[in-house]
């Protein structure tokens, strides 16, 4: 899960639990599913939708086996589980904007979770749009910096149709346009780069700052619950 603290996030990730990753390959498999079911096929290769949750469940060493068994689940005859994508905005504690997309089977039970969480931690939940113009959807890669020369990737992404790349605290960045993430991605993976996160995020245009002590370990409580429920699977925000 991100927030688009950036690097300090794909950090965490890297020191997850064996229960955390049961509930990461939970969360996977219900991208899965919707990509599958929106998509009208379980071949990435015709399924640009589905290409890019294998991509990011891969960035995160979703093993390849996992991925497999999730696609023939979905595209399983007897798979009778649905579910939804749905996106909730609203402001944590201090005023910072916090973007929750879900995939779930009830969405009473993830409404009531959500508003749940923002009221505990001293946020409100809002109507969709209020705070979604503060971010755009940008394509991002991450790379550990280790043995790589920043001029030649800099050559490569920009070449592959990258917009940027920038770099900071041992990692690289690339950042592209939305619609461009799956072929650079591509591009960029048979050039032999290994990615440490991959995805489709939203990346605000303005950051936050929590210098009071009691409002940061509020915002920390509520990343918490939010990233210990089973229908969120990404939570964007501009806390810095």
């Amino acid at each position: 899960m991100s927030g688009h603290s950036k690097w300090k996030n794909i950090m965490h990730k890297k020191g997850k639990t064996d229960a955390q990753r049961a509930k990461l390959f939970t969360k996977v498999g219900k991208e899965i599913m919707m990509a599958v079911r929106d998509g009208g096929s379980a071949d990435p290769q015709a399924n640009s939708r589905l290409r890019d949750v294998i991509t990011k469940a891969k960035a995160q060493n979703v093993p390849n086996d996992n991925i497999d068994r999730l696609i023939a689940k979905a595209k399983g005859a007897g798979n009778t589980e649905s579910y939804e994508k749905i996106v909730y905005e609203g402001y944590g504690p201090g005023g910072v904007a916090v973007i929750v997309e879900t995939a779930t089977d009830n969405r009473n039970r993830t409404a009531g979770d959500m508003r749940h969480y923002f009221d505990k931690s001293g946020g409100n939940l809002g109507q969709t749009g209020s705070v979604g113009y503060l971010f755009s959807r940008k394509g991002v890669l991450t790379l550990d910096d280790e043995g790589l020369d920043e001029e030649q990737l800099m050559m490569d992404a920009l070449e592959a149709g990258a917009e940027d790349v920038s770099h900071d605290d041992g990692m690289f960045e690339v950042t592209t346009e939305a619609d461009d993430f799956s072929a650079v991605c591509d591009a960029l993976t048979k050039a032999g780069y290994v990615f440490t996160s991959a995805q489709v995020e939203q990346v605000p245009s303005v950051y936050v700052t929590l210098t009071d002590e009691e409002q940061s370990l509020k915002f920390q409580k509520l990343l918490d619950m939010l990233d210990e429920n089973d229908d969120v699977t990404d939570v964007w925000h501009n806390c810095d």
